[in-house]
Order: C-alpha cells, then structure tokens, then sequence
C-alpha cells in the first residue's frame, strides 16, 4: 500500500539503490515483482525511478514487473492538490502534516470519493478515461481555485506512458491467486512506511493515507489470510521518525546527534533528516498487537557501538501512573513521560558479526532483552539469515 511517498535503500554487491515504487525484489533477476491494487501509482515517477536505477545497473526491469490493473493512477494535478493542501493546513492552523507531497492522499481521497482513476480505465477506451479525467481535474479545481491543470497535456502523456506499462499489467487478483497456488513459487510481500504511519493505527494525523500494517497485504493484494505466512517486524535497535508528530523517546541532544549521523538517518523520498531516540518497546509491543509478529528483522544494531550506555523504552506514565496501552490521541502522547530500562553498552565494532556466538555479550543481553519483553524471537539482518535467538 502507499506510493511513492516511501522509499527503501538496498544495498548489493555494494551498489546502492533507491526504490519507491518498484518493489525492491527488482534487482533478483530470478524473481517477479508486483504492484498491486493497494499500491497509487505515479506513471512519470515509475519511469524516472527506472531510469535513474538503470544508471546504478539495474537491467531488464520491464520483463520482471507486473502491475495490478485494479492501482489507482496518481495524476500530476493531485501532486499540486497535495502542495496546496499542505500550505492551507499551515494557513489555517500552523502547523501542516509534513506529507511528502507526491499527490498520496488526494489520490487516496478520490479513490474514497469514487471518482478515482485506475489502471484498467487507462488502458481501456481513452475516451472514457478522458472524460472522467476532466472531471475529476475539474472537481480538484472547484475546491482549490488556484490550481492549474494542463488537460490536454497531462492527457497526452498519460496516453504514451498507457502503451509502456500494457505490456505489463495484469489482472491482480488472477495472478496472485495462480501464485498463491503453484508449489514452485515463494512469495515475499514488501510492505511500505511504518505500523506508527498506518491511517487507522498510526500517530494519527500524522499518518500516510493507506494501511501499511499486515492488514494491506490482503486488501492491497488480494491475498486470503489463511495464506499469510511469517510476519517479520523489521525494527532498528533504535527509533526514527521522519516529519512531525509525537515521538516519545526522542533525543533531542547528542545521542540524538550520535544516531542520526552514525545511522545515516535521512529520508530516501524526501531527503529530510530522521528524528532519533532510543528504542521505544511500547510502540513495538504495540505493532505486535496489531500485526503478530512472528519474528523480528532487528536492524542497525552497529551504530549503537560506541554507546557507555543505552536506553530502552519500556512503559509509559500518563499523570504519574503507568498506561498499558498506545494513547490515539495525539496531545495525551505529547505529554506521555517515558519510563526506561539502562544497559550498558557493549563499545565494540559489531559490523562484522555473522552469526550469534560473534555479538559481544552485553550486546546479546540488549537483543534478549527486546525478545523478552516483546515475546517475538529477533532475527537480526547482517548475522546468519537462521533464527539466532535462544530466548
């Protein structure tokens, strides 16, 4: 679910590449990758995140992707609708969401709305498509009086890029359901954004406009829930968040510092700095809840070397008194304090590590220690790819 509003860096054979619509799976020449129906698709920005990965050395994407007819089409004029929307939320208010401003959630909005666009519309009779594009541009211009929109341009490019994706796109619902049931293949789903930025469970309203919990891969794909298998929690020895919002454990300080620039923190879509804070195991507990986990992907916990000591988040004091639940609200989070756990920290280069036995003690105690209290086993990406726990 999502856009290209989020973005994921991969790492092969140390080249880096930047993805956010293609599904990282792109590069396996061996696997096929798939857009499904939850997914809102920028035909120019597919192509330009094509070209520019081209650049890096990927090859023969358009033979590996396949597109669910059923995605919505994200239209240039909603980019500007998303622009403006944030510049009166400033007006009127103060303060904005923070959105990327690739046009997600006036797309989601149509799509809510039922005047939305989707893929099988482009690629049936263009005049039909036609018409409901102007109507649709028509009915964004009566709500924002300022906004341009070149018609007949965007008509024309969207005609051009119709005959580039044909080839690719699918039925969805066909082509999962011939997958979920042939015995030579695996499926791997890649979600989007983060379980705090879902609409329905995240830091609402300062969330991305689509569900990016385990609940998308069944609407978002077609897939039964009798066929979800393992559900990996991909969590960083520490938290992050980008844009604004509520973030308890925040660190507003050195370590703040420390983690955002040994962690490389910058947003792969929008280029702004993360936010850091220490590992916060209320909102990881909190995720299990909502999409039970079967393990944990722990990611990142090299760039907490050089700490004396680490913090864990473990409890939240509402007026003194411990809650055991998430807040929704977000001025009861503001005024959240967080109770912590300290360990001490392990001061040594973890990078090489590959499997259990290399982890420096107080460094395994740290992974236990999240095991433990969120009751998930842990699998942590640069060791070996079996379960490494003993908890």
């Amino acid at each position: 679910m999502g856009g290209n509003n989020a973005g994921h860096t991969i790492v092969v054979e140390g080249k880096e590449y930047d993805f956010h619509l293609l599904p990282s799976g792109i590069i396996n020449p061996k696997a096929i990758s798939f857009i499904g129906n939850g997914v809102v698709i920028h035909l120019p920005g597919l192509f330009e995140e094509a070209e520019k990965n081209e650049k890096k050395g990927l090859k023969d994407w358009e033979d590996r992707l396949i597109i669910s007819d059923r995605a919505h089409i994200v239209c240039d004029f909603h980019q500007a609708v998303d622009g403006l929307q944030e510049v009166q939320r400033q007006a009127q208010d103060g303060k904005n969401i923070g959105t990327t401003k690739k046009g997600i959630g006036p797309t989601y909005s149509s799509k809510a709305s039922r005047t939305g666009l989707r893929v099988c519309d482009l690629l049936s009779d263009f005049d039909e498509f036609s018409s409901r594009f102007k109507n649709l541009a028509h009915q964004c211009q009566s709500m924002f009086p300022t906004l341009e929109v070149d018609i007949e341009g965007q008509l024309k490019k969207l005609k051009i890029y119709a005959e580039k994706i044909r080839p690719m796109v699918r039925d969805g619902v066909y082509f999962m359901y011939e997958a979920l049931h042939s015995s030579s293949k695996k499926i791997l789903v890649e979600g989007a954004n983060a379980a705090l930025l879902d609409i329905d469970f995240g830091t609402y309203p300062f969330v991305t406009s689509s569900n990016c919990t385990v609940g998308g891969v069944c609407t978002g794909l077609g897939i039964p829930p009798q066929n979800i298998g393992e559900v990996y929690g991909v969590v960083k020895a520490y938290t992050t968040r980008v844009g604004i919002g509520a973030f308890p454990t925040e660190q507003i300080n050195d370590i703040g510092v420390l983690l955002q620039t040994r962690g490389h923190e910058w947003g792969v879509t929008t280029g702004r700095k993360r936010r850091c804070g220490w590992l916060d195991l209320v909102i990881l507990r909190y995720a299990h809840m909502i999409n039970g986990f079967t393990a944990l992907a722990l990611t990142k916990l090299d760039i907490l070397d050089t700490l004396d000591e680490i913090k864990i988040g473990v409890a939240y004091r509402l007026n003194g008194k411990r809650i055991p639940y998430f807040p929704a609200n977000q001025e009861i989070l503001q005024k959240i304090e967080v109770e912590y756990e300290v360990m001490p920290g392990w001061k040594s280069d973890t990078t090489g590590a590959r499997k259990w036995e290399d982890l420096p003690a107080k460094a395994q105690n740290y992974i236990r220690f999240v095991e433990n209290h969120i009751g998930v086993p842990g699998r942590c990406t640069h060791l070996d790819p079996k379960k490494f726990s003993v908890s």
